[in-house]
């Protein structure tokens, strides 16, 4: 059984930088597909980037690339998805989600789910 713990959210404003942790227990996160989605209020899920086993292949959404980073400490066993850039459309929960075997990198049919950490873009 897998547990991620989403920490870093906060209130900052537009154009500001912020990086999300996502931190994994009862399993190596390099085995895993990790992913973030992020939740708006009143909207749906929406698939934001991930990170296939080992690092081998990443991905984003559009609304992201560019902005987003996605980047792994094995040694922490700790994802990370580092927010340049913000904008006012960020705002939403985030959520770490692991995924094994990988099957679908981008849709939310995962295995394991954080708890979810709030991010607000706001002036």
């Amino acid at each position: 059984q897998v547990q991620l713990v989403e920490s870093g959210g906060g209130l900052v404003q537009p154009g500001d930088s912020l990086t999300l942790s996502c931190a994994a227990s009862g399993g190596t996160f390099s085995r895993y597909t990790m992913g973030w989605f992020r939740q708006a209020p009143e909207k749906e899920r929406e698939f934001v980037g991930a990170v296939t086993r080992s690092g081998l292949r990443i991905f984003y959404a559009d609304s992201v690339k560019g902005r987003f980073a996605i980047s792994g400490d094995v040694a922490k066993n700790t994802v990370y998805l580092r927010m340049n850039n913000l904008k006012l459309e960020d705002t939403a929960v985030y959520y770490c989600a692991a995924q094994l075997p990988q099957r679908g990198a981008t849709t939310p049919d995962y295995d394991y789910w954080g708890q979810g950490t709030q991010v607000t873009v706001s002036s």
